[in-house]
């Protein structure tokens, strides 16, 4: 698509909602582009804790539509991607005093289970912890417990795939690419767009502009729109940290803190735990956030008091931290600010539009998506019909119950791959798992190895089809063998990478 050809929309920002948005309306026949400053998901896409959930904390602060919607989106998106979403169960430990009354907490959960249209989900049951295996890492103090259904995503592929599919519905989608000037002009937005590899800049024009930045959204009104005094968000802090394994059961546990907050402890990436998360208001630059002190303390001490082993500062081998943009709408406390999204039209009626996105979450973009189409049509006319419910995103054209029938599917096709292997394959790519391996017949037809279970073949896969461009965005984001791998052998990966780059460009 030429820059100088008039787009209909162009999205900025390449997180969950900017790419979800992107998708929806390349898929509608809108002619879109999108930019993202940096790689897809380096902001809150790729740093909350990873579920797919209605949010069960929420009803105490009567956020019903949202924990509504959320609940009906869960299987609408594992059918969607059932490679990077499944269902999980949780454990409710409590024990007689606890901070909430085991009649509270079983008329939420049965809200819970009865207010989302689930068909799939297992519903909400009560464990004796005298007897249940899910007591085993826990202090005995706790005897009663309830355990319900939510889902698990990988977060960052999961906007990964977004823009993949948006760009094979006809988008144009760059990473690396500020927005350095969006300005209306005769009727539509010029916006320039700096490449941050070269310094170039390419001028683009739009009908609609989509302010999608995420914790970015007021600096993108101030800076590139030259929009004054401008505060819509709030900007509060989660941080995580990872653990080796505390437990061996599949299950997760929500724990509940005496401040009334909640954490989660997570089977994550086979051999980890994550613990998370905080909430706490954000001040400064959200690249350069980072967990405190303070918070790996806090999750420590909470998690501490429900396991019977200590979770110690350092057991941690992992954190990360991310910025939550919510909208502000005057809560006196961060946890207490609502979750809900906002999207607003700015521009008057002979003004090219502008559509800013407030706050969202991972479980319910595919529902902003659809309500920020519903805006985009408002202003600059209607193109198709809501598709996504659906749909399925790349490599997840199989059952959402599907996942061990791909692996050994996989497996058949390629005997060499250890089992580890072809599951973290088929957890990533889903039924793209054997266009990425092609025509490899041993282990040796699959290039280089940079160690784990990395190799070449899958890093050319990463280049190519995925936009990466440093070993941060394959270890990090497309995947997390950077819990893995070693710093020799990330240096390594980068040195390949950089020169892989350079020699195609």
């Amino acid at each position: 698509m030429p820059a100088q050809d008039v787009l209909d929309i162009f999205v900025i920002g390449g997180g969950i909602n900017g790419c979800g948005i992107a998708r929806d309306a390349a898929g509608r026949g809108y002619s879109v582009a999108l930019a993202e400053m940096d790689d897809f998901a380096s902001g809150t896409s790729s740093r909350a804790t990873k579920l797919i959930h209605g949010g069960l904390r929420y009803l105490e602060h009567y956020e019903f539509r949202l924990v509504r919607e959320s609940l009906m989106e869960r299987e609408v998106l594992w059918a969607m991607a059932p490679h990077i979403i499944w269902p999980m169960r949780f454990v409710l430990p409590f024990h007689r005093g606890g901070i909430r009354p085991a009649w509270l907490i079983r008329l939420g959960l049965f809200l819970y289970d009865h207010i989302g249209g689930r068909k799939l989900l297992p519903a909400t049951r009560t464990l004796d912890m005298r007897r249940d295996p899910a007591a085993k890492p826990l202090k005995s103090l706790f005897t009663k417990a309830f355990e319900y259904s939510d889902g698990w995503v990988d977060d960052a592929r999961l906007v990964v795939l977004n823009a993949k599919d948006a760009a094979l519905k006809g988008a144009r989608i760059m990473t690396r690419s500020r927005v350095v000037s969006a300005e209306r002009k005769d009727g539509l937005w010029s916006i320039d767009v700096e490449d941050a590899a070269t310094g170039a800049l390419s001028t683009f024009k739009a009908r609609m502009v989509v302010n999608a930045a995420g914790p970015w959204v007021d600096v993108v009104l101030s800076n590139a729109v030259r929009k004054n005094d401008v505060h819509n968000v709030r900007l509060v802090q989660g941080s995580h940290i990872v653990v080796k394994k505390k437990f061996s059961d599949p299950r997760a546990y929500f724990f509940q803190n005496p401040d009334n907050r909640i954490i989660f402890a997570i089977p994550y990436e086979t051999d980890f735990t994550l613990i998370g998360t905080t909430d706490n208001d954000f001040t400064g630059d959200p690249k350069n956030i980072q967990i405190t002190e303070g918070e790996i303390t806090y999750l420590c001490n909470a998690a501490s008091e429900y396991f019977s082993e200590p979770v110690k500062p350092a057991d941690v081998v992992w954190t990360y931290s991310g910025v939550r943009p919510l909208f502000d709408d005057g809560a006196s406390k961060a946890q207490e600010a609502t979750r809900d999204y906002v999207l607003k039209i700015d521009g008057a009626d002979s003004e090219a539009p502008l559509l800013n996105v407030f706050g969202g979450k991972l479980t319910t973009y595919r529902r902003l998506g659809e309500h920020a189409l519903e805006k985009i049509a408002g202003a600059i006319g209607a193109k198709g019909n809501p598709w996504t419910a659906k749909s399925v995103l790349p490599g997840g054209d199989f059952p959402a119950t599907g996942y061990e029938a791909e692996v050994a599917k996989l497996k058949s096709r390629y005997p060499f791959l250890a089992e580890r292997h072809a599951r973290r394959l088929v957890r990533l790519y889903g039924t793209l798992a054997a266009s990425l391996l092609g025509s490899a017949g041993k282990t040796a037809d699959l290039g280089r190895h940079f160690g784990a279970d990395l190799y070449e073949v899958e890093v050319q896969w990463l280049i190519t089809q995925e936009w990466a461009r440093h070993a941060e965005d394959v270890l990090w984001r497309r995947t997390k063998l950077g819990l893995t791998l070693t710093q020799a052998e990330a240096a390594g990966l980068e040195e390949y990478m950089r020169e892989t780059i350079r020699n195609v460009a």
